[in-house]
C-alpha cells in the first residue's frame, strides 16, 4: 500500500520518525492529503514543516486547514510567522481567523469553526438535503443542522437523522422542538467540557450573548485540550512544571528547568526537618531510640496526606466538591484520618511488642511506653497528614491558585516537618522521668 492510500493518523505518525530531510520530501508528496495529515502532526513537527514550505504551499495548506485547527496552530507559532501566515490567508478566511484570535485564550471560542449546515424554518426537507450536497463537505461534522431566523440567532437544532426519515416536502419548522443546548462564545473549555459530558453530544453549536449563531464546537477538540490540562495537572501533583512539549521532545536543559524550581522549594522546606531534629537533639541524646522511628512516623504522615490531597483534587476536577464543602470534607477526613491513624498506630505496637519478646531488638526496660510513643504519634500524625492534604487544595482554590499545585511532595514536606514536632512532643509525654 502506498502511503497517501494509509489513513492521515498513520500517514503522520510514519513522518515523525523520518528524518527532516526524508519528512519534507514526503510532505509535499501527499498533495491533496496535506492538510488533513498536517492535523494529526505534534506542534513541533507542525512547527518545522511551516518552516519549510514555500508561500505557494503554505497558502494552500492554511487556507485549506479548519479554522478551529489554524487558531491552535498560531497559539503556539511566534507573532511574527503568525502574521505572515494570516496575510496568506483569502479574504474570507483572515475574517475567520482574526476573529477566533480576538477571543481569550480558555475560552470555547477558540476551539470554534464556522463551518457548519443551517437552514431557516421556512425550508423543506428536499431543499436541505440538497444544500447539504453543495456545501457540505467542508462542515465540521454533518450529525446536526443548525436552524436559525433572518438575523442569524439559532432558533433549534435537528439531527441528520430526523431529515433522512423525514418528507421531502415537509417544512423545517415542523421539525422543531426548541428544545437545544448551545454554549456560549466567552464559557471556558474546563466548563464546555462538563457540558458535553452532561447531555452526552458530539457538537454543540457556539452562540454570543445575543443568541447569533457564530460557529459549532466538536467534543474531540475539546478532549485534546482537555488531556493538554490533565497533563499539566499530573506533572503539578508531581512537583513538575507543566511541560510545553511531550517528554520526548523536551530538551534536557528545558527539563532541569521545569524541574528544579519546585524542587529547591521542597529541599528549602525539607531543611526545616533538619531545623527541627535539632531543636529536639537533647531528646534524642538521651533517647536514641527515638530515633530509629522517625522515618517511619514522617513517612506515615506524608503518605496520608498525598492520599488525601489527591482525592480531594480529582474531586474538585470532576466538580464534587466546591468551596462550600470544606467542612463536609473537613468532618469526613477527621474520622477517617483517626481511624487509619489507628491501624497504623497498633500495627506499630504490636511491631515494637513482636520485636521486644522475641529479642531481634532490646528497646530496653521502658519499651511499653516507647511503644505508646510510637503508636499514639502515628495517630494524631495520620490525622494532620489527612487534614492537611484535604485542606490545602481548598485553600489554594480559594487564593485563586490550582489546587494541583498542593502536590504529593509539598503536602508530604510539611507534614514532615510538622509531624516532628508532634512525634518527640509526645514522646515527652510519654518518657518524661524515665528516659528523657
Amino acid at each position: 500500500m502506498q502511503i497517501q492510500d494509509r489513513h492521515p493518523a498513520d500517514i503522520a505518525e510514519h513522518l515523525a520518525l523520518l528524518n527532516r530531510k526524508e519528512r519534507d520530501m514526503a510532505f509535499l508528496m501527499l498533495k491533496d492529503k496535506r492538510t488533513e495529515v498536517f492535523s494529526y502532526l505534534d506542534d513541533s513537527l507542525k512547527h518545522e514543516i511551516v518552516k519549510s514550505l514555500g508561500d505557494k504551499e503554505l497558502e494552500e495548506l492554511i487556507n485549506n486547514m479548519n479554522p478551529d485547527d489554524r487558531t491552535a496552530l498560531f497559539e503556539n507559532f511566534p507573532d511574527e510567522l503568525i502574521r505572515h501566515l494570516i496575510n496568506l490567508l483569502s479574504d474570507s478566511e483572515k475574517d475567520i481567523a482574526l476573529n477566533l484570535i480576538g477571543y481569550k485564550k480558555d475560552s470555547i471560542a477558540r476551539l470554534m469553526t464556522p463551518n457548519y449546515v443551517q437552514t431557516k424554518p421556512n425550508w423543506t426537507v428536499a431543499k436541505v438535503l440538497d444544500h447539504i450536497k453543495k456545501f457540505g463537505r467542508k462542515a465540521e461534522t454533518l450529525n446536526f443542522v443548525y436552524v436559525v431566523d433572518e438575523d442569524n440567532h439559532l432558533i433549534d437544532d435537528l439531527r441528520i437523522g430526523q431529515l433522512l426519515m423525514a418528507e421531502p416536502d415537509t417544512q423545517i419548522s415542523t421539525l422543531m422542538d426548541k428544545r437545544f443546548i448551545a454554549i456560549h462564545t466567552n464559557i471556558n473549555i474546563e466548563d464546555a467540557f462538563n457540558i458535553f459530558d452532561k447531555y452526552d453530544r458530539s457538537a454543540l453549536p457556539v452562540i454570543t450573548s445575543n443568541d447569533i449563531l457564530v460557529g459549532i464546537v466538536t467534543f474531540d477538540d475539546i478532549l485534546d485540550k482537555m488531556k493538554d490540562r490533565d497533563t499539566k495537572d499530573i506533572h503539578k501533583f508531581g512537583g513538575v512544571e507543566g511541560l510545553d512539549l511531550s517528554y520526548t521532545k523536551t530538551p534536557m536543559l528545558e527539563m532541569v528547568k521545569k524541574r528544579a524550581g519546585w524542587l529547591v522549594i521542597l529541599f528549602l522546606g525539607e531543611m526545616l526537618t533538619a531545623s527541627a531534629m535539632a531543636h529536639f537533639d537533647g531528646e534524642i541524646e538521651k533517647a536514641v531510640v527515638l530515633a530509629l522511628f522517625v522515618p517511619l512516623i514522617i513517612s506515615s504522615g506524608g503518605n496520608s496526606g498525598s492520599q488525601a490531597a489527591s482525592l480531594i483534587i480529582r474531586a474538585m476536577a470532576l466538580r464534587e466538591l466546591q468551596l462550600k464543602d470544606w467542612w463536609y470534607v473537613m468532618k469526613k477526613e477527621i474520622f477517617s484520618g483517626l481511624l487509619l491513624g489507628t491501624i497504623l498506630g497498633v500495627i506499630g505496637f504490636i511491631r515494637i511488642l513482636i520485636w521486644q519478646k522475641t529479642g531481634i531488638y532490646d528497646y530496653g526496660r521502658y519499651w511499653i511506653p516507647v511503644a505508646l510513643s510510637v503508636s499514639t504519634s502515628l495517630v494524631f500524625i495520620v490525622l494532620w497528614g489527612t487534614l492537611s492534604g484535604s485542606l490545602i487544595p481548598f485553600v489554594l482554590r480559594k487564593t485563586g491558585l490550582d489546587p494541583a499545585t498542593a502536590s504529593a511532595p509539598f503536602v508530604a514536606t510539611l507534614v514532615d516537618v510538622t509531624g516532628l514536632v508532634i512525634y518527640f512532643s509526645i514522646a515527652a509525654m510519654f518518657l518524661s522521668g524515665k528516659l528523657l
